[in-house]
């Protein structure tokens, strides 16, 4: 019969051929875990009520938890985690940083660290006359919470004014709320979040971490070396594996850097082009559909 065995389980041990090859002992091998359940047990998300926001191509809400909560209908993953007794689930968007790399592509910006200083330059609150756009994040189709692989990318209201940093902008919003929906199906399946660290690529960003904190209306905890969270969360496990020790003790959160607290003019505008956002979706997903369809045919 197969053996599971938890993520911080010796498995066996490197093969000896492979060992020469590479130059080093034939060390154990930790059955290990998924690279979300890495980057939270880099980031010391182990615990219930423990969280952290990936900021990659895709984008991961994840949060550690106790027992199984299920949320199929919203689209939230639901796994064990990585280390022994655990769980977590998970709200997956399927685009994040991709957006912002295919609009910097698409405006022609030099690159998407140049794109960024453009909107800390003007500041992450759009225009306040409602020209500016709403941005549907949905490039690769979505996840959670729709469970729609015929969700496609849509900005909406966009006039002759409308400029490459308003479209950038839009971008980033777009994400955050497609995180805010995220949230909601989380806590739908009775999910409690308490602190939530930034990890990714798109950690790196400063304005990002303003507009999504006051989306989600919570703060955000940076951590040195987040975004490098799986990476060292696979050496912890591989530590775990060696030791034996209690996962408490080895896999400490890192030295928290700053912290993003939501800005409460930006949450209530945010708050009202949520509002678009959904109803967007909803006005809009009966013709997804159809042209899925059509394109079948």
């Amino acid at each position: 019969m197969p053996k599971l065995f938890e993520g911080t389980e010796p498995t066996g041990s490197l093969r000896a051929e492979v060992a020469r090859d590479w130059g080093m002992n034939a060390v154990p091998v930790a059955a290990g875990g998924g690279d979300n359940a890495a980057g939270a047990v880099g980031v010391g998300v182990i615990s219930p009520a423990q969280a952290f926001i990936s900021l990659g191509t895709s984008g991961v809400y994840f949060v550690a938890d106790d027992t199984f909560r299920p949320n199929p209908s919203g689209g939230v993953h639901t796994f064990c985690h990585c280390l022994p007794g655990a769980w977590h689930q998970m709200a997956v968007i399927l685009s994040a940083a991709s957006c912002l790399s295919w609009v910097a592509r698409l405006t022609g910006a030099q690159d998407v660290a140049a794109l960024l200083a453009e909107i800390d330059a003007e500041g992450p609150i759009a225009a306040t006359d409602g020209s500016s756009p709403i941005f549907l994040p949905y490039l690769s189709g979505e996840r959670t919470p729709h469970n729609d692989p015929a969700a496609k990318g849509v900005f909406f209201g966009m006039t002759h004014e409308t400029s490459r940093i308003d479209l950038a902008r839009a971008v980033l919003e777009g994400v955050a709320f497609a995180f805010a929906d995220g949230q909601d199906a989380l806590r739908e399946a009775g999910t409690r979040i308490e602190e939530v660290s930034v990890i990714g690529g798109g950690a790196r960003s400063d304005t990002w971490g303003r507009i999504l904190a006051s989306v989600l209306d919570r703060p955000l905890v940076y951590r040195s070396g987040g975004e490098m969270g799986p990476a060292f969360g696979a050496a912890r496990i591989a530590r775990l594996a060696v030791t034996g020790e209690d996962p408490s003790a080895a896999c400490a959160p890192p030295p928290v850097t700053h912290t993003i607290e939501p800005d409460p003019d930006l949450r209530d505008f945010c708050a009202k082009r949520l509002i678009t956002y959904r109803r967007l979706y909803r006005d809009l997903k009966a013709a997804f559909a159809d042209s899925a369809e059509s394109g079948r045919d």
